[in-house]
């Protein structure tokens, strides 16, 4: 840990004053000889962790390892355990790195320890996947007075001082939405419905968090004047969630004709709602469901009829992250914000061929 460097030559000092201390003391009796072996071999015992004490030391010294601290939202879907894979299949000892990951299990207050933690520990680097984009301003604070450049991952935050976060990289969460809109809209002018009043409703995302915000935003540009957003509210990007808050909006409205979920897995509980209440959903049912994300199991829910179509969310943010570090170790400036790569899906495509082909 490069941070480290100066503590670990000072401790190493600090062993080879002990150590010529010890050697100028008197020679001790000898031992008998019943109990010279196990001597040797409590010598041999000691001696084992201290050589890998020493060697882990000697790594610290040198700096070999840039160490990143991530403090992940939590595990709630297929895309976030996606995300976590990503980073910790990048940030690995052979790459050059010591990662220190924490899972803050969507509360904000978890995440803010876990970043006061990685400075405590003097991290070169941290990562935050931020629950909410508010409240940051403290602790981000605390980490640039430490000097330790912070890197935004998949969710923003909204300071006051850009300065506080060096920079973010995620998907664009506006136009996924936007490009569900229009997605919709052709679909509905080929189907012959494009004049038709047409009903939905939205399962949204945990409220405040940026791809709720995005996608809530950008879906909502695209609206047309006969569409009718009959309600909102937030499944909490859950698929228990969302089969609650779907079975609640089953039972108020009796004509819905698309379900927006802004991610796959309250993709799955809508599903499972709409089964449940004997409706059909899918390319061949009454219901059009669009979902956020395109995670394997989209597709799964895809090939089998359930879902219409889902608009990528790129959740392999490890190597981005790891080409941004590498270019500020080399003092080089990096772009504020960072875009990943994504599209869209549907059942027109040859999903089968595309899944096979996809790392997630």
């Amino acid at each position: 840990m490069k941070r480290k460097v100066l503590s670990a030559l000072l401790s190493v000092a600090m062993v080879a004053t002990m150590l010529v201390g010890c050697g100028s003391s008197s020679q001790p009796a000898a031992a008998p000889a019943d109990t010279a072996a196990s001597a040797e071999e409590a010598q041999a015992a000691d001696a084992a962790p201290a050589e890998e004490e020493a060697q882990t030391a000697d790594a610290a010294a040198d700096g070999d390892l840039i160490v990143v601290g991530y403090a992940q939202v939590g595990a709630e879907s297929d895309w976030r355990t996606a995300n976590t894979e990503s980073f910790k299949t990048t940030f690995t000892e052979e790459n050059g790195y010591q990662l220190i990951f924490d899972d803050a299990q969507q509360k904000q207050e978890n995440q803010i320890k876990a970043i006061r933690s990685f400075i405590q520990q003097e991290v070169d680097y941290i990562v935050v996947a931020p629950v909410v984009e508010t409240g940051w301003e403290t602790v981000l604070e605390e980490a640039k007075e430490a000097g330790i450049p912070v890197i935004l991952s998949d969710r923003m935050m909204d300071v006051s001082d850009e300065s506080l976060y060096t920079c973010w990289v995620g998907g664009n969460f506006e136009k996924e939405g936007q490009d569900a809109a229009k997605w919709l809209a052709d679909k509905l002018e080929a189907d012959g419905r494009g004049d038709e009043e047409i009903n939905i409703v939205t399962l949204q995302g945990t409220i405040g968090a940026s791809a709720q915000v995005g996608r809530t935003e950008g879906f909502g540009s695209g609206m047309k004047d006969n569409w009718n957003m009959l309600a909102m509210q937030t499944g909490e990007f859950t698929q228990s969630k969302g089969q609650e808050v779907m079975e609640s909006f089953l039972k108020q409205y009796d004509d819905i004709d698309v379900v927006v979920c802004e991610n796959d897995n309250m993709a799955f509980g809508a599903v499972d709602a709409i089964k449940a209440a004997g409706k059909t959903c899918g390319p061949e049912g009454d219901i059009i469901i669009i979902s956020f994300d395109a995670v394997s199991a989209a597709f799964d829910s895809m090939i089998a009829g359930d879902i219409n179509a889902s608009f990528e969310c790129n959740p392999l943010h490890g190597p981005r992250v790891a080409e941004i570090i590498q270019k500020l170790e080399a003092g080089e400036e990096v772009d504020k914000i960072q875009y990943v790569d994504e599209a869209y899906f549907d059942t027109t495509m040859d999903l089968k061929k595309i899944q096979s082909e996809r790392l997630y």
